[in-house]
């Protein structure tokens, strides 16, 4: 059995009621372990559930202190579509002091691609890039999107229409690179990866992925491990401080993490049957879905199982990996179903553990 641990102040889990909040705590030079074990039979169940599935890597965060850990959560891997959300972290302090304006248009910017764009796709600003709804189907440099379902070219006005597209998020890369005069790897490292004390960022491994044939905006992959990415979740949830020191102003983690694109408005159709909105670049629980422990829960999501998921009800961040690498074997892969099962899995222990 690996060592699993979880937090058993568990009052503070579901229902603050007249309960006092103990002050944050924040991980060290290394992630520390809660000393009470979890009983044994609340912790076979998550135990259990990710050996039938494709994990590789699995934390639970609670009050800065590791709850529960399995598998291997030090080795980097692929965040593919984590990127985005991490992009919006980087885009807070930038847009807070001025020195990216959500309201510059592609034209502003100067801004085009392979063929030029349409006068009408010009017109879209960067906000509406960080929410995907630009109106701009141009094809981008990776696949993973929506775009197959794309409007005709033109036939969106800016702001009008939600589709998932890695064409805005390649260019919200550009404009953040163009404003800031920054490498977004370099301010990964430097504005994030320094001040939360990433144990094994490596700014050698970031690299962009271009086909030039497509789109002139790369792709900025990254790699991280699950520890890591648990440290920026966690900051997530201290609203953007980090040990007294504001990372990302409170006010962008409230914003970002709020719902722009309710369901009801997420195109295709059948994206309206999941239980998200969309914020910026974060996924947000939304209508009825968002409701007891996933009352203003927001998640990062990645190809093949990566995730970041905050649950602020909860008080609680869950990391969950599925090692995959773009090069080759291994590889493994994690339905968003399946996550999303273990995560009720989750809630659920601990809700039947608090009775």
């Amino acid at each position: 059995m690996r060592n699993v641990f979880l937090l058993l102040t568990l009052p503070l889990l579901f229902g603050y009621g007249c309960v006092s909040m103990p002050d944050p705590m924040f991980p060290g030079k290394s992630w520390e372990f809660n000393k009470i074990w979890l009983p044994e039979e609340v912790a076979e169940q998550i135990d259990i559930f990710v050996s039938t599935i494709d994990t590789t890597g699995l934390l639970i965060i609670k009050n800065g202190k590791v709850v529960y850990e399995y598998g291997n959560v030090r080795e980097p891997v692929y965040l593919g579509s984590v990127r985005k959300s991490i992009l919006s972290m980087l885009y807070g302090p930038y847009v807070a002091n001025g020195t990216i304006n959500l309201n510059y248009t592609l034209k502003d910017l100067g801004i085009s691609d392979i063929g030029g764009l349409l006068p009408i796709e010009k017109q879209a600003t960067v906000i509406n890039l960080i929410t995907s709804r630009s109106g701009v189907y141009h094809p981008a440099s990776n696949d993973g999107d929506l775009l197959e379902y794309a409007p005709k070219r033109g036939s969106k006005k800016q702001g009008s229409y939600w589709l998932y597209s890695n064409w805005d998020f390649n260019a919200a890369g550009v404009v953040f690179e163009r404003l800031t005069g920054k490498n977004i790897y370099d301010a990964l490292q430097d504005d994030l990866a320094i001040p939360i004390g990433m144990q094994d960022f490596d700014r050698e491994q970031q690299r962009k992925y271009h086909n030039q044939e497509r789109s002139q905006h790369a792709t900025y992959s990254m790699w991280l491990s699950a520890q890591d990415m648990a440290r920026l979740g966690y900051l997530m949830l201290r609203n953007g401080k980090w040990e007294g020191r504001q990372i990302i102003p409170h006010k962008w983690v409230q914003s970002s993490t709020t719902v722009f694109t309710p369901i009801e408005e997420m195109n295709p159709e059948f994206m309206r049957s999941l239980p998200f909105g969309y914020g910026y670049m974060w996924w947000v629980w939304d209508g009825p879905n968002a409701i007891g422990s996933y009352k203003y829960a927001y998640t990062a999501s990645g190809v093949h199982g990566q995730f970041i998921t905050v649950l602020p009800e909860l008080d609680i961040v869950v990391v969950h990996v599925a090692y995959w690498s773009p090069e080759g074997a291994p590889r493994h892969h994690v339905k968003n179903s399946e996550y999303y099962g273990l995560l009720d899995l989750i809630i659920k222990s601990l809700a039947i553990y608090n009775k």
